[in-house]
């Protein structure tokens, strides 16, 4: 079995790629390498991969087509999760031209990729910030998704939409999966629990949005990747064989709690700057995983304290602090 991985040198694509190349399944992995943050993170994650023999690296822009599909074609691919995205919220509002390139652009290649070499399972990212500011708790796919409050948010909802039409005109397997707040070890530089280790430790004070007041279901990035793993040979079998999951702890914790935990595993108080609410923001993120559970029997395995300890202790190690 053959599975493509875009955005292998991002950080859910890194983690995903490693669990399969230890279930000795073959990968071929793209990324463009973009410098939206610390290249030499991805880098470093590709070098790590490139240590199992059943991991093959391009180097592409999901924007050029026929090197894409020549790809797929030389390595037989079959199954293809598409984790490549221009991400962060916040950056999305500032720059949306690079947003519609790499999220709308580079996902109508991957999907006529698809149809022309009749993939048997095509996943792929979306992310839980499609709901919008919804008032109903916990989410689940049938709430509403048409009001995104930035244009990541809507870059993704547009996926959805243009994957469903996919399935319903060719017939192509496509399973959508809304991430809820992925973190761990060689998480994202611009992620809060990243961005808070780093500031503690160099005593610089937190830029704390609506004084910490938000909601997240933060997902500890081995339980995203099950999620993922658990439904690479589960495309759906209806008619229109299009599904779309939630995959989050399903457990929100308070943002300023958050920051206690990390305070705690350093032992350093935080300095803080309390800054307004941002555009674009979400109060509160709760997943509701009832649909996946009943489809695959995931559940989320790490509590929050245990997962921060191991990114704290990842990046300790990764950045030689003493």
């Amino acid at each position: 079995m053959n599975i493509l991985i875009t955005g292998a040198a991002g950080f859910i694509g890194y983690h995903l790629t490693k669990k399969l190349l230890k279930k000795n399944i073959n990968v071929i992995g793209l990324d463009n390498i973009n410098n939206y943050y610390d290249t030499n993170l991805k880098k470093d994650r590709i070098t790590n991969l490139k240590k199992y023999k059943k991991f093959q690296f391009y180097k592409i822009d999901l924007c050029q087509y026929i090197k894409l599909n020549n790809i797929v074609k030389k390595n037989k691919v079959k199954f293809i999760i598409h984790l490549a995205a221009q991400a962060g919220v916040r950056y999305s509002n500032k720059n949306p031209k690079i947003y519609f390139k790499s999220n709308l652009e580079g996902f109508f290649n991957i999907l006529e990729v698809s149809r022309h070499n009749k993939i048997k399972h095509l996943i792929y990212a979306s992310t839980s910030s499609v709901y919008g500011n919804s008032k109903i708790f916990p989410l689940n796919e049938n709430c509403r998704t048409d009001y995104p409050l930035s244009f990541y948010a809507a870059s993704k909802k547009s996926n959805e939409v243009m994957a469903h039409s996919y399935s319903s005109i060719y017939k192509l397997p496509c399973t959508g999966v809304r991430f809820f707040t992925a973190y761990g070890p060689f998480g994202r530089p611009d992620m809060s629990l990243f961005k808070f280790t780093e500031s503690i430790i160099n005593n610089k004070p937190i830029e704390l949005y609506n004084n910490g007041n938000h909601d997240r279901d933060f997902t500890y990035i081995d339980d995203i990747v099950d999620g993922i793993f658990s439904l690479i040979k589960k495309q759906s079998k209806k008619t229109i064989p299009y599904e779309i999951f939630n995959i989050g702890s399903g457990n929100p914790q308070k943002l300023k709690d958050y920051i206690k935990l990390i305070e705690k595993k350093l032992k350093i108080s935080a300095k803080v700057k309390k800054l307004p609410l941002q555009t674009g923001d979400i109060i509160k993120t709760h997943s509701d995983n009832k649909k996946l559970k009943k489809y695959t029997n995931y559940k989320a395995k790490t509590n929050i304290e245990d997962g921060i300890t191991k990114f704290v202790e990842w990046y300790k190690d990764y950045y030689k602090v003493i």
